[in-house]
């Protein structure tokens, strides 16, 4: 699980790696840099927490969240950035197979860590077992790289390891922070078709920016380009840009369906709107055998 890991930093820059035990019962990653602090769970290579310097948290998690579980099936975590692989939302065949896949509860192993004098960067990864035959028959190695600088960048690698092609849709699951969700705008999507999951899979056209009144649960197929979150509440905005994705996905519960959701805890939907960089819907990736497919996102925080 964490073979060839040793804590590592950077004389005088305050920049490295340090595996931990989480308070939420679990083997973290804390990465330390001039531009701030990050935490990366084994569970999933789920990235828990991103606070740049000078800002309040990016990345938000639920409170009632906990990495360690009774014995039993395990549980993905809720809120911070969840690896989709290699199935998005539900699997398109069988309701009874996991959504999102199945490596969020998997323990990913760490295979590099690196620091310059002003990043820090760790690489996890996890393959497919024959376990994971019933749940998807092919043979992939995959890969997620978090590198922690003046920006939070990822980068999820899948290569297929096997003799025949596969095809995946696959996302970064990110919850970002926000004071309220009322208070917020998302940008870059305006003139972007987009499918409505809340209106029998409508196929609809954004008019100007995304505003958040009721739940939203759309996928913006043909969406390769930049995407911002204006936080009137905590005065900034979170740029987002990605490569290797041609979808994205905006997702808030709203009232009703948090009630539904008990791992959310009190009003932690006012507290978050998912931006997702993603190959989602119909941007469905096909990956040859011996070949790699690499998905990118990156996130900057400015004050307004």
């Amino acid at each position: 699980m964490t073979s060839n890991f040793s804590s590592i930093a950077v004389a005088g820059s305050g920049c490295g790696a340090s595996l931990e035990d989480s308070p939420l019962g679990g083997p973290i990653l804390r990465l330390v840099a001039p531009g701030g602090t990050a935490e990366v769970a084994l569970q999933g290579a789920q990235v828990l927490s991103w606070q740049p310097q000078g800002h309040a948290p990016v990345i938000w998690l639920s409170p009632m969240e906990r990495l360690a579980r009774p014995a039993g099936t395990p549980k993905p975590v809720r809120g911070g950035t969840p690896v989709c692989w290699p199935w998005f939302a539900g699997h398109p065949s069988d309701a009874t197979k996991p959504a999102h896949g199945f490596v969020r509860t998997k323990l990913w192993t760490i295979d590099r860590t690196e620091a310059s004098a002003d990043t820090v960067r760790v690489t996890l990864s996890t393959a497919t077992t024959d376990a994971d035959r019933p749940l998807w028959p092919h043979a992939a190695r995959v890969e997620l790289v978090v590198t922690l600088g003046a920006t939070l960048d990822l980068v999820l690698a899948t290569q297929n390891t096997g003799a025949t092609p596969f095809e995946l849709t696959e996302a970064l699951h990110t919850y970002f922070a926000v004071g309220d969700i009322a208070d917020v705008t998302v940008e870059g999507f305006d003139g972007q078709s987009y499918t409505d999951k809340l209106d029998d899979n409508a196929r609809k056209l954004q008019a100007g920016t995304i505003r958040f009144t009721a739940e939203v649960d759309r996928i913006y197929d043909a969406h390769t380009g930049a995407a911002t979150i204006v936080d009137a509440g905590l005065k900034r905005r979170i740029d987002i840009t990605k490569s290797g994705s041609c979808s994205s996905v905006v997702w808030n519960p709203w009232s009703a369906k948090a009630a539904r959701l008990s791992d959310l805890g009190p009003d932690g939907w006012r507290r978050y709107v998912c931006v997702e960089t993603c190959n989602a819907g119909a941007d469905v990736v096909t990956v040859a055998p011996g070949t790699k497919h690499t998905m990118t996102a990156q996130y900057r925080v400015t004050a307004l």
